[in-house]
């Protein structure tokens, strides 16, 4: 992982019978500690993810395309984001094979995470391993 990597959030979802995957990200200072999340940066990322994802519901109703893998949050270098990603976001467009997706993005991250709402509790981050 590179000094600065960045944080990307992204939504797997459909809407008119069609695959999309809206990204929001932000360069990071430095990188999540192995054992831990992405934090307030991470919910930050999100929230700014979701509140897209609501306008985009304007044009459509929305289906989540992954299940409980369809908010996800992942650490990368900067040459990634740029070089890989958009490759790996074109297959699944193309595809939406969700387990080839997951397991090329665990290959390119650094940290790799779910975002969860369990009734009574706070947001938390689940790392996919």
């Amino acid at each position: 992982m590179t000094a600065a990597p960045y944080l990307i959030a992204l939504a797997l979802l459909e809407q008119g019978g069609q695959r999309a995957m809206p990204l929001q990200g932000k360069s990071l200072p430095e990188p999540v500690p192995a054992d831990g999340d992405p934090g307030d940066v991470g919910r930050q990322q999100a929230l700014e993810l979701l509140v897209r994802v609501w306008q985009r519901s304007e044009g459509g109703a929305l289906r989540r395309a992954a299940g409980e893998h369809s908010l996800l949050l992942l650490e990368l270098p900067i040459e990634a984001l740029q070089e890989t990603l958009p490759a790996i976001k074109a297959r699944w467009i193309a595809t939406g094979d969700n387990m080839a997706l997951l397991q090329q993005l665990r290959e390119l991250a650094g940290g790799l995470w779910t975002l969860g709402l369990e009734r009574r509790e706070p947001l938390c981050f689940r790392r996919l391993q």
